[in-house]
């Protein structure tokens, strides 16, 4: 029995392997083109999108004050850490107080002194008059007890002011921060002598990051583009894959000038900055959004860069890939502004470029969904 289901078995394997075989020729049969590749289109479209202009700017502290010592003396202690954030009031530094507590006290003394003798001055002031008017002393005595009173009120004015003043430079022996920032180094360490109005005064200084400022240049025909709208114009700061990283800055600075060795407008943008993520002398990329303009966005990703122009891959009516060079302007989010090169409605290809060939059928389909199942090529004869 086995001997007659061997010939049997040998035929159906070589049955198939001929009908594999016969499958292979007509796959690779001349004329028997593959299926159009399919790709993802948008449709071009006019709307009306900002116009924007990028540039790069330097971040700068919003105010920046130097510390320094209003009174001579010995510097104490420091009483912040290097780089730490402050608040306004903030006592940084305590120079020597005790000389200037003795002044206040010897003020004070001389304050009493004054009064003391502008209660004996009202006492002669008070008696001198009923004597004058009964004649038992001359006139001239009571103007003397008169003008001998107004005198030491001006006496206890002048102690009263020199008391506040010795008060006052008490006071500055504590060095206070007067806004809330970032503190610099300590450029006086604890036992150096301050000497009010000279160099040696100056302790540190204390950057307020939150706002930030950003400074940046804008060549002339980019500042025409945004002036009209400068005041309205929203500033974001972007980084280098084109992702937003801070959104409604605003434009606070416009100088009235142009730089003449560069060509270009100064400007400076103010953005929230309330976790010190800038710092003062950092570079950052900023975009500048102002009006509008009538103008097309199309994926990034559509737009091949060659060294003579940019272009972009359409589908055309007869369903073959048609080049077309564009002009763009700048980005918006993942999108680049199209400013001329296509028409309304052109079919603008997103995805597999590097497999396009001019002239080549394709299916399209709208970004997003699925393409569509190929037809069924005819047999090959």
């Amino acid at each position: 029995m086995s001997s007659r289901r061997l010939p049997v078995s040998r035929t159906l394997a070589l049955a198939g392997l001929l009908l594999a075989a016969a499958c292979g020729r007509h796959a690779s049969a001349p004329g028997a083109a593959p299926p159009p590749l399919a790709v993802a289109v948008v449709r071009a479209h006019f709307e009306q999108v900002p116009v924007s202009v990028d540039a790069v700017g330097q971040a700068a502290g919003s105010r920046q004050v130097e510390i320094r010592g209003r009174v001579n003396g010995i510097l104490e202690k420091r009483l912040y850490d290097e780089g730490a954030a402050v608040k306004a009031g903030a006592v940084l530094f305590l120079i020597d107080p005790v000389p200037y507590q003795l002044a206040v006290e010897d003020a004070k003394a001389a304050l009493q002194l004054e009064r003391a003798k502008r209660e004996l001055a009202q006492t002669d002031a008070r008696r001198f008059e009923p004597l004058a008017r009964e004649k038992a002393i001359s006139q001239r005595d009571l103007d003397t007890a008169l003008a001998t009173l107004r005198q030491s009120e001006a006496s206890i004015a002048s102690a009263e002011a020199k008391l506040k003043e010795a008060e006052l430079d008490l006071s500055y022996t504590r060095v206070t921060a007067p806004i809330a920032g970032i503190t610099g180094l300590a450029l006086r360490s604890e036992g150096s002598l301050v000497t009010a109005n000279s160099d040696s005064a100056l302790l540190t200084t204390l950057t307020q990051v939150d706002p930030i400022w950003v400074l940046f240049p804008l060549a002339e025909s980019d500042y025409a583009r945004v002036r009209a709208s400068q005041r309205e114009a929203r500033v974001q700061i972007v980084a280098e894959d084109g992702s937003i990283l801070a959104d409604h800055g605003r434009l606070n600075f416009a100088s009235t000038t142009v730089d003449p060795k560069m060509g270009a407008v100064q400007l400076r943008a103010e953005f929230p900055n309330p976790r010190a993520r800038w710092l003062p002398g950092q570079f950052v990329k900023v975009r500048v959004l102002a009006g509008a303009q009538r103008a097309m966005l199309i994926p990034q990703a559509a737009v091949l860069q060659t060294d003579q122009a940019r272009l972009v891959m359409t589908v055309g009516p007869d369903g073959k890939v048609a080049p077309k060079p564009v002009r763009t302007a700048n980005w918006i989010g993942q999108d680049v502004i199209v400013t001329g090169g296509l028409e309304e409605a052109d079919e603008v290809i997103v995805d597999n470029l590097v497999k396009l060939r001019p002239g080549e059928t394709v299916r399209p389909h709208p970004a997003g969904a699925a393409p569509a199942a190929p037809a069924p090529s005819a047999p090959g004869r």
